[in-house]
């Protein structure tokens, strides 16, 4: 399933799921992919998947991103 996922940066940790947006809240920087890291390992603990089946599609440098879940 794909998900469109807007990120946001600060401490809270936060995920909201509504329908097949997501909005998460992430600690990393944006610097040399620590976010995109970050941002697929906190997918994948949320929906009890290997960080292998989180792809991101679309958005590598952006905050609003396409996310395919397997």
């Amino acid at each position: 399933m794909r998900y469109l996922v807007a990120v946001r940066f600060g401490p809270d940790g936060a995920i909201s799921v509504a329908g097949d947006e997501i909005t998460i809240s992430i600690k990393s920087q944006p610097e040399r992919g620590k976010a995109n890291r970050e941002l697929v390992k906190r997918l994948s603990e949320h929906f009890g998947v290997p960080e292998a089946s989180v792809k991101i599609v679309s958005g590598l440098a952006s905050r609003k991103k396409i996310v395919e879940i397997k």
